[in-house]
């Protein structure tokens, strides 16, 4: 026989004058290969039609699941109540806008970040619809998929301590995604354009390097390989700026 759960989810909508921040609980019966994005659907579809909470694909792609677990962020369709103790406490990802119960808005947040690191490639060449696309080396080319492989969960910007007390800190997603345009040998940007972006406490030195990003990540992506190689980038970009201006100085 399986076992009871009990679930205590956050509720509170905000366009409802009348709605509080509260804990609601619910009690289901665990089946074979209950997963959270199931548990869900099932208190919504059998016990109350009134809660919110995000989903898409159900297969770990789409990011829109993810939440704050036991006090921990992840994906609801990627974790299984096997893996869980009988009681379960939901809470919604802090840092992004909340939306209502579960649901939170990182479309805006995601939308902010990527117009602050200007997430496109950067080109003076003019596209050229009948030519062959540019030919790239496919150990080159893996090393751009392993970064680009992120889905916009939030889960890492909801770990970092950082992103939870600085609202201007961008957060190793927006520093992994510049990563992979650095990597990138379409675009022409220089270490100086990187640098005025991300060479500030807002980007690459406003990281307390406490690794939560990278543990929190679903889809494993190396956040803290890709930070000490942009520290040790940036650094190297400061000291190239700043070095001939003081070897001008008169003393």
């Amino acid at each position: 026989m399986g076992r009871t759960l009990t679930f205590n989810i956050f509720r509170y909508n905000p366009a409802d004058t009348a709605s509080s921040p509260h804990m609601d609980r619910f009690t289901l019966d665990e089946t074979e290969r209950m997963t959270l994005f199931i548990a869900l659907n099932r208190i919504r579809e059998e016990l109350d039609p009134s809660l919110m909470f995000d989903f898409c694909c159900r297969a770990g792609i789409c990011g829109a699941c993810a939440m704050v677990i036991n006090g921990r962020p992840g994906l609801a369709c990627h974790t299984k109540t096997k893996d869980l103790p009988d009681e379960i406490t939901l809470m919604p990802l802090p840092v992004f806008k909340l939306v209502g119960d579960l649901s939170v808005d990182t479309g805006t947040w995601f939308r902010g970040m990527y117009q602050k690191v200007e997430s496109w490639v950067h080109t003076d060449k003019v596209f050229d619809p009948k030519a062959q696309e540019e030919r790239m080396d496919n150990a080159l080319a893996e090393q751009i998929y392993e970064l680009d492989r992120c889905i916009e969960c939030g889960c890492c910007v909801a770990a970092c301590g950082t992103a939870l007390m600085r609202e201007d800190f961008l957060g190793a997603v927006a520093l992994n995604r510049l990563a992979r345009f650095i990597l990138d040998p379409r675009d022409q940007r220089t270490e100086k354009d990187y640098f005025d972006v991300v060479g500030t406490d807002e980007g690459i030195f406003g990281c307390m390097g406490l690794l939560a990003c990278e543990d929190v990540c679903p889809k494993e992506i190396p956040l803290q390989e890709q930070l000490g190689k942009l520290r040790r980038k940036m650094a190297l970009a400061a000291v190239k700026n700043i070095l001939p201006k003081f070897l001008k100085k008169d003393f």
